[in-house]
């Protein structure tokens, strides 16, 4: 599970590029703002040791030895990671920050870039970081509660999300409004929540698909 806890709210910036100076002056420049940093010369290094539940955001240069930038940020994609992806490269062009914000990188910065503009860049992805992590992690515990019901059960509950009070599900349904209160109740007790109402609020803002 994603993990969002007060402590651990502030994301990491993983940097991975080969050239290991540059890694070492942008991890002091982060450090000078107190900004934790954790760097890797390999995308393997980086697979191998990365925590993908630490709420994070990565700074990645797209030409590496053996395994490139866009190569990682497939895989992540294929991890289902909310982890947002800064690109840098020295050999930039439109197509390749074309490709990289289309496979969802929120920023592409050419080298040799400024120093301000990259922790302008780091910050304003770290504010994103957090929201996806803490999207990320509401979603899974959603998803969690919703396996405790019923097809029933959970078919009324998409018939509340879309603003059906009970007579209406009742009558939809062919039951009774009593059936469905006692539904209703076995949700909110499944599902732990406070409330219905608690309940919805939770499903609409993990954007999770009730019917699937």
């Amino acid at each position: 599970m994603w993990r969002t806890e007060a402590g651990e709210s502030e994301p990491v910036v993983y940097i991975v590029d080969d050239d290991v100076e540059l890694c070492e002056s942008l991890s002091w420049l982060l450090d000078s703002v107190s900004i934790s940093s954790e760097s890797f010369n390999d995308v393997q290094s980086f697979l191998a040791e990365f925590d993908p539940e630490r709420p994070a955001c990565l700074i990645l240069d797209v030409r590496m030895p053996r395994t490139g930038g866009f190569q990682l940020q497939d895989r992540l994609n294929q991890l289902g990671s909310p982890i947002p992806v800064v690109f840098v490269s020295a050999h930039a062009d439109v197509a390749m920050s074309v490709r990289a914000l289309r496979n969802g990188a929120v920023n592409f910065l050419e080298k040799p870039y400024d120093p301000q503009q990259m922790l302008d860049a780091v910050q304003e992805t770290m504010g994103l970081a957090t929201e996806r992590f803490a999207k990320a992690a509401l979603r899974e515990d959603v998803l969690r509660r919703l396996k405790s019901l019923t097809p029933r059960e959970r078919e009324i509950l998409g018939l509340v999300i879309d603003g059906l009070p009970s007579q209406n599900i009742a009558r939809r349904l062919g039951t009774s409004v009593k059936t469905v209160d006692v539904h209703r109740a076995r949700i909110r007790v499944k599902s732990g929540a406070d409330s219905i109402a608690a309940l919805v609020r939770d499903v609409l803002s993990s954007g999770v698909d009730i019917s699937r």
